[in-house]
């Protein structure tokens, strides 16, 4: 790969970015990948968002909408593999009676190989992800707030259920575990040890 001036590699994005004058969309991008949380976007993610980005500016430029939802929809109609032959060929028709150049736009498609080799290489990017404790604490955190959510609603179901003679029962206690079964060995777990003593004893011997 060919190096620019300044030592970096060169890079079809960062070329793209000054291109498209998408000027803060590097940092932004950089930001996503970064970040913790929802917000968090992953490099296939990322793809699909700089690829709108594009799409948006060339609409802008053609005067077209380019409301969230018009930039959704076009770039659904031509990029979706469940779109038909007639939809792409009149979203194509549409957009080149406007001025833009279609074939030239999906060259300028990028992939998320594209993406990481910009965040990493040409702007020194590292995602620093959750430690193992870390990560299994939190999927464990999700599980028993998915137990907790199930157990209410079953709960003001069948309270439901009862008042309004549906289903015959007084006064009631609703139970739910999720267990794991080894089938190596046929240990069973409920889930918070199995994720404590980091999976099944037979593994670990």
């Amino acid at each position: 790969m060919a190096n620019t001036t300044d030592g970096r590699p060169s890079s079809k994005v960062a070329r793209l970015i000054d291109e498209y004058e998408l000027d803060g969309l590097g940092a932004e991008m950089e930001a996503r990948w970064t970040g913790d949380g929802e917000k968090r976007m992953s490099l296939r993610d990322l793809a699909e968002f700089f690829n709108k980005r594009l799409l948006e500016r060339e609409l802008v430029d053609a005067g077209l909408s380019a409301l969230e939802s018009d930039v959704e929809s076009t770039y659904e109609n031509l990029t979706g593999d469940d779109i038909s032959t007639g939809v792409r060929t009149d979203t194509v028709n549409r957009l080149e009676r406007n001025g833009v150049d279609v074939d030239s736009l999906e060259t300028d498609f990028i992939t998320y190989q594209a993406i990481r080799s910009y965040l990493k290489e040409w702007r020194g990017a590292e995602y620093q992800g959750l430690s193992d404790d870390e990560k299994i604490e939190k999927d464990l955190e999700s599980i028993q707030r998915l137990l907790t959510r199930t157990l209410s609603v079953t709960d003001q179901r069948i309270e439901k259920l009862r008042d309004t003679s549906r289903i015959d029962i007084e006064d009631f206690e609703v139970f739910l575990d999720a267990q794991v079964l080894c089938q190596s060995c046929g240990s069973q777990y409920a889930v918070a040890e199995f994720f404590d003593q980091g999976g099944c004893e037979c593994q670990q011997d």
